[in-house]
């Protein structure tokens, strides 16, 4: 996925992110950098310090991946409503 807010992964995306992800059964991995992080956690999607244009690799595990993937490819798509 390719990070298209104009501050990168900041703050708002990586709360909308871990929101979105909340009800789902699956683990959601980002990596960036040699860098791993859990989606489902603020501090973690921080800690990557992806800026735009930054490209980030997910990776989903669980029954609902499939789901959980479309959501976060709509959400990098507009920009996690930014």
């Amino acid at each position: 996925m390719k990070v298209k807010n104009r501050l990168g992964l900041h703050i708002r995306p990586a709360t909308a992110i871990v929101k979105m992800l909340q009800g789902c059964r699956s683990t959601v991995f980002f990596s960036f950098r040699g860098m791993t992080a859990n989606a489902k956690s603020i501090m973690s999607l921080l800690v990557l310090s992806a800026q735009k244009n930054a490209k980030i690799s997910i990776l989903i595990e669980g029954e609902d991946a499939e789901v959980v993937l479309q959501k976060l490819i709509d959400g990098f798509e507009n920009m996690f409503g930014e």
